[in-house]
């Protein structure tokens, strides 16, 4: 275990011998396609002062001053080891081979020694930056060895001081008025357990209770996937919305038919989502009406629709569907309609919670009258499960709600470790600082550059800012080649989902690339 230990701290390890993949024979991919290689002009070949160490807020010797670009990406080693990973994965999903031992604070380094900045972050999913090394030391605990070697499956054998990891950790985090947590593997996965709790709940309340026991004609239809055992419910979601791939999260996903075509899906309803016009001040009016709009339907959906509606779903912002936001009035709004019909309101926090939007959790922003009935959550959290008060969310039954694994203690100690790291370093306030300060100049960028960052949206949410680029996907090629990585959503969409240790410092990297990159275009 000591050596364990050790090999973490040090963050690598090798040895010799034959691997398993090279004693292996592998079809050869015979029209293996390579991500296009984003040129680098020669003028963009330079150091930004990569090799000097930067005096970090947070901890020294962390990171580079700034980016470097030595090659065109991928590069020619990139190239060959993503063509041999071709042989035995699909790669054609690929945006950046990535060199972690390389990468660290808020730079991605891959194999030709590229050194990017990295405002994507794993698609919104590296709280404290690249090799942290707080999170180093908790990785290399003995609490953290044991969870490794001996996962356990948590319903049946959850380890002895479970209770305490939790409240310690994920039920520390718990937004407002939630003090219970369903503990699960990913952001799909928490959604998809939330739906179930939804459903059960709506089928016990119709029953008359969890003393109310099934009837033997639910129990055989159930297993005809007929009712009443396999009760006709739905979960209403809204347009553009994304909330996982899964059976039951795709049906109530609708960004992008590339997630869902083929797949069979439920027959659930779908509200529309108000798209708002921005500058805010300027279509007040308009923006109130698309909303009511939007709030009207809602109500129409969950008293009309022939599937009786158990609940709601809502990301605070739509990241993946195009970051599409909403008023605090909105939301408050859908808390009233849910309220006032009977059904719960599940707040999707999987991409926008932990510290993203200047606030612990996106909903605070929203003033509810009362909290959501069940929060889920994600990504930066590295753990994943929804939060939920009722009681009635517990089946009333045990093996309703399971699976083998029902989390994993060691995502739960590392969202711990997080947890006291965002606490000791104010990194929500600090992330509200930046954000109001990277704002407040991309305004300046959209003011001298209008037809290049349109609808720029995320004011007063931290660091969750998105824009809207006519030639988003050349705008994001580009940046690359100045030491930018940076994602887009939706159809033009170019999102910033820094980490929650992103700097001023790092802003002006990011406006000084956006800047040469809109020129350019």
């Amino acid at each position: 275990m000591a050596a364990l230990k050790t090999l973490l701290l040090r963050g690598g390890g090798g040895g010799g011998g034959s691997s398993i993949a090279s004693r292996v024979s592998r079809p050869h991919a015979a029209s293996l396609r390579l991500p296009v290689p984003v040129l680098v002009p020669l003028e963009s070949r330079r150091s930004f002062s990569a090799s000097l160490p930067s005096l970090s807020s947070f901890y020294p010797n962390w990171e580079p001053n700034g980016p470097t670009v030595k090659t065109e990406i991928p590069g020619p080693k990139s190239r060959d080891i993503i063509a041999d990973l071709d042989k035995v994965v699909d790669t054609r999903s690929l945006n950046m081979l990535t060199d972690y031992s390389k990468s660290s604070g808020n730079y991605i380094a891959d194999p030709d020694g590229n050194v990017l900045l990295d405002v994507y972050s794993q698609i919104a999913s590296i709280p404290l930056g690249y090799n942290n090394p707080v999170l180093r030391k908790a990785a290399a605990t003995d609490e953290m060895i044991s969870g490794i070697i001996n996962r356990p499956a948590i319903g049946n054998f959850p380890p002895h001081d479970w209770a305490e990891t939790l409240r310690s950790g994920i039920l520390k985090a718990a937004p407002k008025g939630l003090n219970q947590v369903f503990t699960a593997m990913a952001g799909s996965d928490a959604n998809e357990t939330a739906y179930k709790a939804a459903f059960m709940w709506r089928r016990q309340r119709d029953r008359g209770g969890p003393d109310v026991d099934f009837t033997p004609e639910e129990l055989a239809s159930a297993m005809d996937n007929k009712a009443p055992g396999s009760a006709p419910l739905s979960i209403l979601s809204f347009r553009t919305g994304f909330h996982g791939r899964l059976f039951g999260t795709l049906s109530t996903t609708r960004s992008k038919p590339i997630h869902k075509i083929d797949i069979p899906a439920f027959d659930w309803p779908q509200a529309t989502f108000p798209k708002l016009r921005y500058p805010l001040d300027e279509h007040a009016a308009e923006n109130a009406a698309a909303e009511q709009a939007a709030l009207d339907e809602v109500d129409r959906l969950i008293a009309t629709f022939p599937q009786p509606v158990c609940a709601v779903v809502v990301e605070p912002v739509q990241a993946e569907g195009g970051d599409n936001h909403a008023s605090p009035a909105f939301f408050r709004g859908l808390r009233d309609i849910t309220k006032r019909r009977g059904v719960l309101l599940i707040v999707d926090e999987v991409q926008t919670g932990v510290g993203a939007t200047g606030r612990f959790w996106a909903h605070e922003h929203w003033d509810l009258p009362s909290p959501p009935d069940m929060v889920t959550f994600s990504k930066k959290a590295q753990a994943a499960g929804f939060y939920y008060a009722d009681a009635a969310l517990r089946p009333n039954k045990p093996y309703r709600q399971f699976n083998t694994w029902m989390g994993d203690p060691v995502r739960a100690v590392l969202f711990r470790a997080i947890l006291d790291e965002i606490d000791r370093l104010d990194l929500v306030r600090r992330t509200a600082r930046v954000g109001d300060y990277l704002y407040a100049r991309l305004e300046g960028l959209a003011a001298r550059y209008p037809g290049q960052l349109q609808n720029l949206r995320g004011k007063g949410m931290g660091t969750f800012i998105a824009f809207d680029n006519p030639r988003r996907d050349e705008l994001l090629r580009r940046a690359k080649t100045l030491g930018l990585n940076i994602g887009g959503c939706g159809e033009s969409a170019v999102r910033l989902r820094p980490m929650l240790v992103f700097e001023e410092k790092h802003a002006d990297i990011l406006l000084d690339v956006l800047e040469k990159v809109v020129k350019s275009l």
